[in-house]
């Protein structure tokens, strides 16, 4: 029989002892960090899953390739069994209640396995939830007190009894190995510890909703006054045209390509910003009588997006916008008021997920003839609309800051 394992089988064995040092590193810490370890979460069960098709994978070599026979026998034999028992035991146990502890939950986070390969959920009931959660942390402390065992056994073997157990598990006879391979399992656990965050939360980047845009509107008012002092013609022309509309019915503008409809919601000292790719709006008004205003917008709640794979996953889930029931959102408006040169508030009602409550936006209008720009803020309360109403979004700000900003062209 050999007296060394294979190279596949030592490969594998200093793999997952790096990965599950990385695992515990990063599980101790997971629980303080709050919304800031949403990221750190998604790694955690990348690096879970990765250690299970390795713990497979070895052990299918375990019975492919043959092994060295056992040191020793007796009591300490069959401790030593006994823990390498254990130890697969932990590393198939700990990634399974993992995943079922996630498929479980009663927010669906999407799994995608280093952010590529997507994950599904097991089909487990969700009232076992909470017994796989305790299951998952007991695991976890068995495993680590199973890892120490080992470790102590294989220290004990080549220091005291100096058998040379460890060169069964190094791919040469040299002492630099007896040194790089059990260093793989200390940067392991360092590498973990390098990517938690430390410290306080940032502080919150600044949100829609602080924004004053009175310095905006006064420079475009400004603008538009230089412009039109500039050209006596095109100011008549200008006044002719709202004297018409003063008269007439208002008119209705179109928005053009290119405008964009953003959020932003603080997220425990963090800011989570993210836009909506389809929405639609439909325009009346007379800058110069903004109580003609008629203003309706519709959009898509499903295409939501702040730019991560895991959390546009959550969204269209019950906790946030239960976009199968509700698939959009609008907001409508009767009549707007001047509250500066340029600068607009209009009260309307605002429905989402399948709630309908008062909503009141700012903006600005700039530019003159028949092409204007817009840009506007709104804050709305998600929770009277029942947006982020579960468990992983305690941390959410109350307020959700909107931004808007497009081109509209007056139709003919």
């Amino acid at each position: 029989m050999p007296q060394r394992y294979s190279i596949a089988a030592i490969i594998l064995h200093w793999a997952i002892a790096a990965l599950l040092a990385f695992q515990i590193a990063v599980g101790w810490a997971l629980e303080d960090l709050g919304a800031r370890g949403f990221d750190l979460f998604q790694l955690h069960k990348s690096v879970g899953i990765t250690i299970l098709a390795l713990t497979l994978l070895r052990i299918a070599v375990r019975y492919w390739k043959p092994r060295p026979p056992a040191k020793e026998g007796g009591w300490q034999g069959g401790l030593a069994s006994a823990v390498h028992f254990g130890l697969y035991a932990f590393m198939l146990a700990a990634p399974l209640t993992g995943w079922a502890l996630v498929s479980t939950a009663k927010v669906k986070v999407p799994t995608l396995i280093f952010g590529v390969i997507p994950l599904p959920h097991l089909p487990v009931p969700a009232s076992a939830h909470e017994v796989f959660e305790g299951s998952h942390g007991l695991i976890a402390w068995i495993g680590i007190a199973l890892f120490l065992l080992h470790v102590a056994g294989a220290l004990r073997h080549h220091l005291l009894l100096r058998d040379g157990l460890l060169w069964r598990m190094a791919p040469g006879r040299s002492q630099l190995w007896l040194v790089a391979l059990p260093a793989l399992i200390l940067i392991g656990f360092l590498a973990g510890r390098a990517i938690v965050p430390t410290g306080a939360p940032p502080a919150p980047a600044p949100v829609a909703q602080d924004l004053d845009m009175g310095n905006d509107a006064a420079n475009m008012a400004e603008a538009q006054n230089a412009a039109v002092a500039a050209d006596g013609d095109n100011a008549a022309a200008n006044a002719s045209d709202d004297a018409e509309e003063e008269t007439g019915e208002p008119p209705a503008w179109a928005v053009q390509p290119g405008g964009a409809i953003r959020f932003s919601v603080g997220n425990d000292g963090e800011t989570i910003s993210g836009a909506f790719s389809k929405w639609t709006a439909q325009i009346v008004m007379d800058p110069a009588r903004p109580e003609s205003a008629d203003l309706s917008v519709t959009i898509d709640m499903t295409s939501a997006s702040v730019g991560d794979a895991y959390k546009d996953g959550m969204l269209p889930g019950d906790e946030f916008f239960a976009t199968a029931a509700h698939p959009t959102a609008t907001f409508t408006a009767k009549g707007a008021q001047e509250t500066s040169p340029g600068r607009y508030s209009a009260n309307g009602t605002l429905t989402l997920k399948g709630v309908s409550k008062p909503q009141s936006i700012r903006f600005s209008l700039s530019g003159d003839g028949a092409t204007r720009r817009v840009r506007g803020i709104a804050s709305i309360a998600r929770a009277a609309f029942g947006v982020g109403n579960g468990e992983s979004s305690g941390s959410l700000a109350p307020q959700v800051a909107v931004t808007f900003d497009f081109t509209a062209r007056r139709k003919d």
